[in-house]
């Protein structure tokens, strides 16, 4: 008997201890180190207090990592026959919120749940991974070349990303439909199939610009020539230029940042909280922060890898790319590269929602480690 069948026949028996010893606290350990990162960044941009951001910060992170551990718990069969319902709620939650939702900074995007609110949107993108694994785990490359199997899976990518517009919410919306091109790419999509799709994107893109809000188009204009409206459209990224420049190499010091303490940086507890780290902690410390968000990426990966069943390595790479998607266009926004689109940081911004759901797509990728061996059963869905 090969070492892999043992393995496979042995994975149904393993014990609460066993799963436990499975876990990858490598990962967990650069969690813990990103959102230290988070609480230091936070501590700052309340000017030297716990409250209001920090300590909310590490509470919501203890609340999310043993809800990380307790998911990584569940056998990942179990976490296949939820992807359609977890996808399903995810869907009926965006409707709600476009009926119910609370209104905030022009948009609609949180629900009043029991005195919390609930983004939907960021349980919708974990949902999309998990129903697009679950549709793919067996699809052959026969099936991945016909467009009419192709169609379900397509608008499954489409109705979020519609319903995430109509918040509006352009930056989440983005996101989630890349992170649905990243996980037809890996379940085997024909590389013209891609050439195709791109072909009407000039034509997309000014139709997309075309229908915009007026604020949206303004982003857009202000990234061009942020200078055009110095105290308007294009103040947060010149602050945020100039915050980052004065940091300098090794950077003004903890609480010593001018832009962030005399309250020039806006949102610097949310979207610019990167900002408020690179005044500080200058070049070096930018750096090393790149470099935790680069190996929780690359261990994501490595996970994917690892796994033996194609609903895990699809579901670990969905989730990878996820965090890196969000971590990319954060740094990008506040680096004057693209523009400026509402996306915090992931387990460093100040964010609920964010937060708990970034540990819950955490606790899925540790179950996708922890039964990386486990057999499947023949018949689709099960």
């Amino acid at each position: 008997m090969t070492a892999q069948r043992r393995l496979i026949r042995a994975e149904p028996s393993f014990g609460v201890l066993a799963k436990l010893w499975r876990i990858n606290w490598g990962l967990v350990l650069l969690l813990c180190a990103l959102a230290g990162v988070g609480y230091v960044a936070l501590y700052s941009a309340a000017g030297g207090a716990p409250e209001p951001y920090a300590s909310r910060h590490l509470l919501r992170f203890g609340v999310g990592l043993a809800m990380m551990l307790g998911i990584g718990l569940i056998d990942i069969r179990w976490v296949a026959r939820l992807s359609w319902p977890v996808y399903g709620v995810s869907i009926g939650l965006l409707v709600l919120v476009l009926r119910i939702g609370h209104v905030g900074k022009g948009a609609q995007r949180w629900l009043e749940l029991g005195g919390l609110q609930v983004q939907p949107s960021e349980l919708a993108k974990i949902g999309l991974v998990m129903a697009l694994a679950a549709w793919f785990r067996r699809a052959s490359w026969a099936q991945m070349g016909n467009p009419l199997f192709l169609l379900l899976p397509a608008l499954l990518v489409a109705l979020p990303v519609g319903l995430i517009l109509k918040e509006p919410n352009l930056g989440t919306a983005v996101i989630v439909g890349l992170v649905g091109a990243a996980m037809f790419l890996a379940a085997g999509l024909r590389w013209w199939t891609v050439v195709l799709a791109l072909l009407p994107t000039p034509f997309a893109a000014r139709f997309a610009f075309d229908h915009m809000h007026d604020y949206q188009r303004t982003r857009i204009t202000t990234f061009l020539n942020p200078e055009s409206d110095p105290l308007g459209a294009g103040y947060n990224i010149i602050q945020s230029k100039i915050a980052m420049g004065s940091g300098g190499l090794w950077g003004k010091g903890f609480l010593q940042g001018t832009q962030g303490q005399l309250d020039f940086l806006p949102e610097k507890q949310t979207d610019f909280i990167f900002t408020t780290l690179a005044e500080e902690f200058g070049l070096v410390g930018g750096l090393a922060v790149l470099g935790l968000l680069a190996c929780i990426v690359c261990a994501g990966m490595l996970i994917a890898l690892r796994c033996r069943h194609r609903y895990g390595r699809l579901l670990a790479l969905g989730i990878s790319t996820n965090f890196f998607m969000y971590a990319f266009v954060n740094l990008a926004m506040v680096l004057g590269a693209i523009p400026v689109g509402g996306v915090p940081l992931p387990l460093v911004s100040h964010g609920g929602s964010a937060m708990l759901m970034a540990m819950f797509g955490f606790g899925l990728l540790m179950s996708v480690h922890v039964h990386r061996d486990v057999e499947f059963a023949a018949k689709r869905g099960g």
